[in-house]
């Protein structure tokens, strides 16, 4: 089950505070920047086995409560920066619950291996070359 991102914004705390970056005088006026923070464990969007596969993929953007923190100060308008910090969350949260694709053992091809093998002895060949120099003596 994937909540949706108005689920998913109205479980946020969001903090603001004043970005750097342009905007000349209004960056010292208006406090633009936006930090989203999602509590994984405190949700109930998610079923106990999502929640630990967050934990697990997430763990290095996690603070010490397992809080997750998405930060956001692209645009001066601090409107903008929430919606962009929702998406970016959005993004992250879909990303870590999809189970990674099973790898498909191939083996080389006849011609790829006689290719291989071609163009080590062309390079060999080459290395052997490298060091004689005519002999005078």
């Amino acid at each position: 089950m994937k909540p949706e991102l108005a689920d998913l914004l109205s479980s946020c705390e969001y903090k603001t505070s004043r970005s750097g970056g342009k905007g000349g005088q209004n960056v010292n006026k208006v406090s633009s920047k936006v930090e989203l923070v999602f509590d994984i464990l405190g949700t109930t969007l998610f079923t106990e086995e999502e929640k630990q596969k967050l934990q697990i993929r997430l763990e290095g953007k996690l603070d010490s409560e397992g809080k997750l923190h998405v930060i956001s100060q692209v645009s001066r308008s601090q409107l903008e920066n929430k919606k962009i910090a929702g998406e970016k969350l959005f993004r992250l949260l879909e990303k870590a619950l999809q189970d990674p694709k099973a790898r498909k053992a191939t083996k080389p091809s006849k011609a790829s291996k006689e290719k291989r093998l071609t163009e080590k002895k062309k390079s060999g060949i080459i290395k052997k070359l490298r060091g004689k120099g005519p002999d005078f003596d």
